[in-house]
C-alpha cells in the first residue's frame, strides 16, 4: 500500500482551494493561544484574591462564588452565540482584537472597584470581551489550514487555557506577594489601591499588547462558503440532533463544574487551612 492510499481524500472544493501560507497561518495560531493564554490569566487571577476581596469589600463567599462564577459565565454563555453570528459575517480579526481590548481594560476596572456590585459588573464585562475570542479563533483556524492539517492547529490553540490558569496561579502568586509587601498605593485623583486591585491593574494591562498583534494578524479569505440561498437556522439543527447535543452539553457541565470549582477555591483552602501564602499556592 502506498503513502498516497494512506491519505484521507480530498474532496475538490479542498484539492483547488488556494490556502494561505504556512508562516502566516502558525503565526497566527501563536498569536490566538498567546491570547487565549491571556484570557484565563485574566479569569483566573481572582481565586488568589479570595481573602483580601472578602475583607475589603466585607463579602461571603457565597458572593465571591458569584463574582468567580456568574457574573463571568453568564454573559460570557449569552454573548458566545450573536459573536459568533457576527464572526460568520465581519472581520474576525477586529472581532478578536476589540475583545481583547474589552477584556483587558475590564481587568483593569477590577482593580478600581470598591464595592461587590462594581467588581460584579466588571467581571460580566471581562466575560463580554473573552466571549469574542473563541468563535472568531476557530473560524479563522478553519480558513487558515485545510482539513487534513486542521487538528493539529485546534489542538496548539486548545493549550490556551491550561496555560494561562498556570501561569495566573504561578506568576500571579509571585505579583501578588510583590505587591503585598509594598503595601496600599496612593494615586492623585484615584485614592489609595489596595494590594489587591494593583494586581487587577499589572495583571490587566498587557492584553492590550497582545490586542496590537491582531493589527498585524491577517484575516484569511473564507473556504467551502456556498451560496445556496438555503440558510440552516441553528435552533431547528440542535433540535433535529438534541440526543447527541445534550449528552455533549451535559458532559461539558460536569466538567465545568469539578474544572472550575477546583480553580476557585483551592487557593482559599491551602490559604486558610495551612496558613500558605499565594507565592506557594501558586506554584
Amino acid at each position: 500500500m502506498t503513502a498516497d492510499a494512506l491519505r484521507p481524500a480530498r474532496s475538490p472544493s479542498e484539492a483547488h482551494a488556494s490556502w494561505p501560507s504556512p508562516a502566516w497561518a502558525w503565526f497566527t495560531v501563536a498569536a490566538l493561544m498567546i491570547a487565549y493564554t491571556s484570557s484565563f490569566i485574566d479569569r483566573q487571577i481572582l481565586s488568589l484574591l479570595v481573602e483580601p476581596i472578602r475583607r475589603d469589600l466585607v463579602i461571603s463567599d457565597t458572593q465571591f462564588s458569584l463574582l468567580a462564577g456568574l457574573a463571568f459565565s453568564l454573559f460570557y454563555t449569552v454573548m458566545g452565540v450573536p459573536l459568533a453570528k457576527l464572526a460568520d459575517r465581519g472581520s474576525r480579526r477586529l472581532i478578536i482584537l476589540i475583545g481583547i481590548t474589552i477584556w483587558s481594560v475590564m481587568t483593569v476596572a477590577c482593580g478600581f472597584a470598591t464595592s461587590f456590585w462594581a467588581l460584579f459588573a466588571a467581571r460580566v464585562g471581562v466575560g463580554i470581551g473573552e466571549a469574542a475570542l473563541s468563535p472568531a479563533a476557530y473560524s479563522m483556524i478553519s480558513d487558515y489550514f485545510p482539513p487534513a492539517k486542521r487538528a493539529r492547529a485546534l489542538a496548539v490553540y486548545s493549550m490556551g487555557p491550561y496555560i494561562g490558569a498556570g501561569l495566573a496561579l504561578m506568576i500571579g502568586g509571585g505579583v501578588i506577594d510583590l505587591i503585598s509587601r509594598t503595601g496600599d498605593l496612593s494615586l492623585p485623583f484615584i485614592g489609595q489601591m489596595a494590594p489587591w486591585q494593583q494586581t487587577f491593574v499589572l495583571v490587566g494591562a498587557p492584553g492590550l499588547l497582545i490586542a496590537a498583534l491582531f493589527l498585524v494578524v491577517r484575516e484569511p479569505p473564507r473556504h467551502g462558503v456556498v451560496k445556496t440561498g438555503v440558510q440552516t437556522a441553528v435552533l431547528p439543527f440542535l433540535w433535529a440532533r438534541r440526543s447527541t447535543f445534550y449528552a455533549m452539553i451535559l458532559g461539558f457541565s460536569v466538567f465545568g463544574i469539578a474544572g472550575i470549582s477546583y480553580l476557585a477555591w483551592i487557593p482559599a483552602v491551602f490559604i486558610r487551612v495551612h496558613g500558605w501564602e499565594p507565592s506557594q499556592v501558586g506554584v
